[in-house]
């Protein structure tokens, strides 16, 4: 009842009342970022949700595309730039993905949705992550988020996926909001930007 009919309600509620509120933050935002970048300031990627479906996530801009001498991008590290860090730091780098979770390819609540490749470094314990729609935020997040180990992460996310319910997701939420007030786990311990999923298998 409460996957299938309430936590859809609930989204669909809650991101058009965000949306409507949020409005005025999105339109400044995208200004600060178009004239930091000079680019779209809307970062557009493929990535797989529920049960491996890809669709496209949105999130605002934090890396310009900057290139060295022989065309290739320069790394993640590089790239992030100071608005950037101060977006993912209130994770206001998050907000354009309420369309995705209007559009009902999201919650607000589930495992954040990774990258493609991903899935086929997957076992067939982690994968079960995908049994769920990807969130905004997650039990991964409020649970240590970049600071962990990919494996952790999955094990939270696979423990979400078979402990769902009412409660769990609103202390999720409310959890996240503490999080990001502290602005505690953004980065890796090691890193800027957490390390690829697929390097840590090499």
């Amino acid at each position: 009842m409460y996957k299938g009919v309430i936590k859809p309600f609930f989204d669909l509620a809650l991101g058009l009342s965000l949306g409507v509120l949020i409005l005025p933050v999105f339109i400044i935002v995208c200004v600060i970022v178009y004239l930091d970048l000079k680019e779209n300031p809307i970062f557009i990627q493929i990535r797989p949700g529920f049960r491996n479906k890809l669709f496209k996530i949105r999130k605002f801009k934090t890396m310009n595309s900057k290139r060295d001498s022989f065309g290739k991008l320069l790394s993640d590290s590089e790239r992030l730039t100071k608005i950037g860090i101060f977006l993912r730091r209130l994770s206001i780098d998050e907000i354009p993905q309420i369309i995705n979770v209007l559009k009902g390819e999201m919650s607000f609540v589930g495992p954040r949705p990774l990258l493609p490749e991903y899935l086929e470094l997957y076992s067939d314990h982690q994968i079960r992550r995908h049994n769920v729609k990807p969130g905004i935020t997650g039990w991964a997040q409020v649970n240590g988020r970049n600071s962990i180990s990919w494996e952790d992460k999955f094990e939270l996310d696979v423990w979400y996926v078979d402990n769902q319910n009412i409660l769990l997701d609103i202390k999720i939420l409310f959890l996240t909001f503490l999080k990001v007030l502290k602005r505690e786990g953004v980065y890796s311990s090691e890193n800027k930007i957490m390390p690829r999923f697929d390097s840590k298998m090499k």
